[in-house]
């Protein structure tokens, strides 16, 4: 008996499906079937990856979908009662045309039928119904819930109406029996219905599931699905156990009294043939001008390029250009660089910056000549047969960076030119991946916090870990696994549910653009914003054949642009980021000295210690730093150091490994050349060299053992001299080929590395020669986020740049240049809207500046301004230049207000008011007059600074401890946040770490036993930080608890996934504990003879902790007094031995904490 499933939902009916493809497949051919079907609720998601998966495994494929039709129209989004909302209908794609319609059927429940689920209605199905198969579905299609409520006249009548639409033979009744008691009622009359009207019945089994004992994992993914525990008595369940991928002796078992029922799933299937294309390039054309082909069009704009840019053109230009091209269009991507060089000129004419290149492309000189690229290929020895290869057909990949802000400018010009319906987004699918899977199944079986938390955290940070990987690197996990069953229970479930798509969103960047309307290629769907994107991901587009292109925002890119705005303002000259010296010493110097906070890429601690260490003397130093400081390629760090500190230490296997290998000091750095040394010396061609190192990157064993042969001993058939014949010695030849293999698992890609390259130097140039102009602008950039504003206003300070408050008259909405000071961006002030800064910039540029409080308030509307904006502008500092201050404005703006609204209202009336009557010296008196009130205590400005700002700007309550607290600390608050680039924190979990600051803020909580335990967040001078305080710990130090009170936390990191870290409290210290030592200094034995009197006769007037230390210069000796001589460090004490000994005799020491 023949059998196949039709109604099949994968891992691709998202959290409802845990029957994971691939095993999908193997258990159907295990079962001795012939083919199977893939019917995800109302989505396409796998069809790809099933369709080869099949074929791979000699099943026939059958794709379909079950689609959810609206009872009415797909348009109507109108509160039909749950159920009533949508039926369920299984259609199967019978050919190539049916698979085309099913996508536009698929798309349109996604564009215009969505509410709640993805719907369509009888008009989309009867437009697309050619080719196509329909089932009736399970108790949830039209024909059986009528059956359910026993209306069997209305059933009849829908399952006609469906026949009419797909055609006699193309519409089915479909059978199912998971002991559900509806569904036995349901059957006898579907076999009735069937005779009657004589439509054809099909024995499906709702598969969720692979095997039978997958049920508990399946019911686990279901409670994720609805945020339900295990235990919840109310909540969706798929009863019985039944859904799983059954044998066909297992349905005959079930359908003994339908055997043609099961007959017609072969005879369905058997009809089902669609074939997909792959690889076959479906490029849009580009529209260009008349008189011109592509193809000329592309060589002449080359050409023009090329003079541009070289001076003179030589032969082997010409040769490389011509090479180049002639690869381009014997792989059919003319109009490919045609469109990208289009949308990057249209940015460059709109004064959009856009980043030098990126990725391999930079390797192409056509992307030179074309201008997409700005990194001149032949300079920085980069190939072209990296970026495209003749002898590996795949597309080419042009990413490209844009100004982060205006982006979506290039994107919606993409979109006008090439159409709406051509130009779509595209898909990416969160999965549940190691810690999460496990934190999520810990949630369901509500097992506790604390355990579920240690078990994730077992799981290490890195790429592509999986929970099997864990066990074997972490003992402790094992040995808990094997030891406790609630642990491996946890652990099992996950794993079965481990690499499932958990969620869909949309790629940051990609972008698909095709020849027609995209849903002729691939099913769309839509964002959680609305936006529609694609069905399949990136790498399926792009094995269809579709073009994909990233369209990167890069913050650094807008910061460049606005740095050297402001230098041109300032300076009065024109700048040109291409045209500056990238070999300029001092600025390689000033990044050697590793003070590069806001250097593109050489941020991070660690790239810092790298610079001082690596001394950067040229260009090629940063790039080869770039693609060195990454986790693998660091061993190598010593080793580059070395050559490039003493040349003479380099060593090279034979002589034609020089030239390759002397930029980067002798070590193997990039896979260009990898690609290299495999041409130079075994006789490769370069794009051979391209798939030799590719199968080196992806560790292909097999391959790279051939491959070793014909490198050593060379292949002539093949073309491949190999390095024997080169007059390299075998011996040699192996031990280059193994340095190889060992290099080519990390190396980078020059390409890349060289375009990144050119933004770090950049930032650096600007920080070097406009540190004011850069720095104001690298801030304007994190302007919503006041950490990372606050580490770069300690940057600034470091540097000696002074940052004013905000300020009405002077200040511009983002952060400004203010002689050599950077004036703070009046838009960080909170509760004041973009517009209201703009109204006030343009009114001060059209009518000069605002001379009062009055002046201010009387010349902007009072929709502009109210009195929370202006009372944001007097706490901010911004209303500083008026004359008055702050405290004197917050007692006086509301009365200014108010007879300002006053006056209008009179003069709208067309009234006369007192004013009117009087003359200009009269009306002085009548002014409102500043109250004489002084100003707010420094602490008090400062509260209100951080209230509105977010941040201290005149100040910082720490600043006077600022030496103390850097002796002390071992992390900053900013090392606990989620650091953008790399997406954890910088500090690692269970590590020891002492901050310092002030408490802002204590929340006390009392746990299950009834004991007291804290919270606190401590801030210091660049941000904040929870601490946690457990009950033992919170007996012993909450007298130090106290908002305000300044404090140094030691304690053990607490990291969570995508949340900043915390510390774990297990010591607290008074700032006033840390230990200091009073130093005096005398000259000689003779002067400190003739002061001791003195001397002690002060020291005894104070009593305190503090150690003294006499330090005499001549002859050296230092002499720490006995503790009873100990003091208090203050003002007082301090002024009094200056008045004796001098100012520059005496001195304060800050010691560490941790010696006490």
């Amino acid at each position: 008996m023949n059998f196949t499933h039709l109604h099949v939902h994968t891992e691709y009916s998202l959290l409802d499906g845990s029957n994971k493809i691939k095993e999908y497949v193997a258990r159907v051919k295990e079962l001795g079937m012939n083919s199977a079907a893939i019917t995800d609720h109302g989505v396409m998601y796998g069809v790809i990856e099933f369709y080869r998966a099949a074929k791979e495994a000699g099943i026939n494929p059958v794709i379909g979908c079950e689609v959810y039709v609206a009872p009415n129209s797909r348009f109507d989004k109108e509160a039909a009662g749950g159920d009533d909302r949508y039926y369920h209908l299984v259609l199967l794609a019978e050919n190539n045309i049916g698979y085309s319609n099913l996508m536009k059927i698929v798309s349109k429940g996604f564009v215009e039928g969505f509410y709640y689920k993805p719907r369509v209605d009888m008009e989309v199905l009867e437009t697309y119904s050619e080719g196509i198969i329909a089932l009736s579905a399970c108790l949830a299609g039209e024909v059986q819930k009528y059956l359910v409520r026993g209306m069997y006249e209305d059933a009849k009548k829908a399952a006609l109406r469906y026949e009419g639409i797909f055609g006699k033979g193309n519409y089915f009744l479909e059978l199912q029996d998971h002991g559900i008691s509806e569904q036995k009622m349901v059957n006898p009359q579907l076999l009735r219905m069937s005779k009657e009207l004589d439509i054809g019945l099909v024995a499906t089994n709702d598969v969720h599931y692979t095997y039978a004992e997958d049920e508990s994992p399946h019911d686990i993914l279901l409670c994720i699905q609805t945020a339900k525990k295990l235990d919840d008595e109310d909540r969706m369940r798929y009863e019985g156990g039944q859904y799983y991928v059954k044998s066909p002796e297992e349905m005959a078992n079930l359908f003994p009294y339908a055997p043609e029922a099961l007959e017609n799933t072969q005879k369905i299937a058997d009809r089902c043939h669609v074939e997909i294309e792959f690889g076959v390039t479906k490029l849009p054309k580009y529209d260009v001008p008349q008189g011109y082909t592509s193809w000329e069009y592309l060589n002449k704009l080359c050409f023009d390029g090329m003079d541009e840019r070289y001076q003179p053109v030589t032969e082997d230009l010409r040769t490389r250009l011509e090479y180049e091209l002639g690869i381009i269009k014997e792989m059919g991507y003319v109009d490919y660089f045609l469109i990208v060089w289009d949308f990057i000129k249209y940015a460059k004419d709109h004064d959009i910056i856009v980043g030098p290149g990126r990725g391999s492309a930079a390797g192409s000189l056509v992307s030179y000549t074309l201008d997409i690229t700005t990194l001149d290929p032949i300079k920085y020895s980069l190939l072209f047969e990296r970026f495209l290869n003749p002898e590996r057909v795949s597309m080419p990949d042009i990413d490209v960076d844009f100004c982060f802000e205006r982006r979506q400018e290039v994107i919606d010009y993409v979109v006008e030119k090439y159409g709406k319906d051509r130009v779509v987004q595209i898909v990416t699918f969160g999965t549940m991946a190691a810690r999460g899977v496990i934190r999520d199944v810990g949630r369901v079986m509500d097992l506790p916090y604390a355990m579920v938390d240690s078990i994730a955290k077992m799981i290490p940070n890195e790429l592509n870990i999986t929970i099997d990987k864990a066990l074997i690197m972490n003992g402790e996990m094992k040995s808990l696994y094997e030891s406790d069953p609630q642990v491996k229970t946890l652990i099992d479930m996950s794993k079965r549910l481990e690499g499932l798509p958990r969620h869909t969103s949309m790629h940051a960047a990609g972008v698909v653009i095709s020849q027609k309307s995209v849903d002729e290629y691939v099913p769309l769907s839509r964002a959680s914003d609305g936006s529609i994107t694609t069905q399949f991901t990136m790498t399926t587009l792009e094995e269809l054949g579709l073009l994909k292109m990233d369209f990167l925002g890069l913050r650094t890119l807008t910061v460049i642009q606005n740095a050297v705005r402001l230098a041109e303002k300032s300076s009065g000259k024109s700048l040109d980021m291409d045209l500056i010296d990238y070999n300029d010493k001092e600025v390689l110097d000033s990044i050697g000295t590793g003070r590069t906070d806001g250097v593109f890429q050489l941020e991070s601690g660690g790239m810092k210690s790298f610079m001082k260490e690596l001394k950067p003397q040229s260009l090629e130093d940063i790039i080869a730093g770039i693609s060195l400081y990454r986790p693998g390629p660091m061993d190598f760090i010593p080793q580059y150091i070395r050559g490039k500190n003493n040349p003479d230490s380099i060593v090279y296997d034979c002589p034609q490994l020089e030239s390759i290998l002397e930029p980067t000091y002798g070590c193997i750095v990039y896979q260009e050349q990898v690609m290299q040394i495999v041409r130079d010396l075994g006789g490769y061609t370069l794009g051979r060299s391209d798939l030799l190192r590719r199968a080196m990157s992806k560790k292909k064993a097999s391959v790279m053992e051939k491959e070793r042969q014909n490198f050593v001993y060379g292949n002539e058939t093949e073309g491949v001299a190999g390095c024997i014949n080169n007059g390299i010695d075998e011996k040699i030849a192996n031990k280059i080929y193994d340095d190889m293999i060992d290099f080519a698992k990390y190396a980078f890609n020059k390409s890349h590395a060289a375009a990144y390259g050119v933004v770090s130097y950049q930032t650096a140039y600007l920080k070097y020669y406009y540190p004011v102009e850069f720095m104001a602008a690298l801030m304007t950039s994190v302007i919503d986020n006041p950490t990372k504003v606050s580490e770069y206003i300690l940057t600034c300070r470091q540097m000696g740049i002074d940052i004013l408050p905000p300020d009405i008259n002077v200040g511009e909405s983002a952060f400004s240049v203010d002689g050599k000071s950077i004036r703070y961006g009046l838009s960080a002030i909170k509760s004041v809207g973009k517009p209201v800064i703009e109204a006030i910039v343009t009114e001060r540029m059209n009518r000069g500046p605002y001379k009062s409080l009055k002046d201010f308030i009387e010349r902007l509307s009072g929709k502009e301004v109210n009195k929370r904006t202006i009372e944001s502008f007097i706490k901010a500092g911004a209303l500083d230049g008026l004359g008055g201050t702050r405290k004197q404005f917050m007692m006086i703006y509301v009365q200014i207000m108010d007879s300002v609204n006053q006056e209008r209202k009179y003069s709208l009336t067309g009234q006369m008011s007192l004013f009117d009557l009087v003359g200009e010296e009269e009306k002085k008196e009548f002014e409102i007059r500043l109250p004489d009130v002084g100003e707010y205590e420094k602490e008090q400005l400062l509260s209100f600074e951080k209230e509105v700002l977010g941040v201290y700007i005149s100040g910082h309550p720490l600043q006077e401890y600022e030496e103390r607290w850097r002796k002390n600390i071992s992390q900053v608050t900013s090392d606990f946040m989620i650091d953008e680039e790399i997406g954890v924190t910088k500090v690692a979990d269970g590590i020891k770490a002492i901050i310092g600051g002030m408490i802002i803020s204590k929340t006390v909580k009392h746990t299950r036993t009834n004991k007291t335990m804290a919270f606190i967040t401590v801030e210091d001078l660049v941000g904040t930080v929870e601490v946690v305080i457990f009950p033992k710990d919170y007996e012993k130090f909450r007298d130090l608890l106290v908002e305000d009170s300044k404090v140094f936390v030691k304690g053990r990191v607490s990291t969570e996934d995508d949340k900043p870290s915390k510390l774990i409290c297990e010591k607290i210290w008074a700032f006033e504990e840390a230990p200091r030592e009073l130093w005096i200094q005398f000259e000689d034995k003779e002067t400190f003879a003739e002061s001791e009197e003195a001397l002690y006769g002060l020291l005894r007037q104070s009593d305190g902790k503090d150690a003294v230390v006499i330090y005499v210069r001549n002859p050296k000796s230092v002499k720490r007094l006995e503790r009873n001589w100990s003091v208090r460090i203050e003002e007082q004490l301090l002024r009094k031995l200056a008045e004796n000994f001098g100012g520059n005799n005496v001195k304060v020491v800050e010691k560490s904490i941790e010696k006490l």
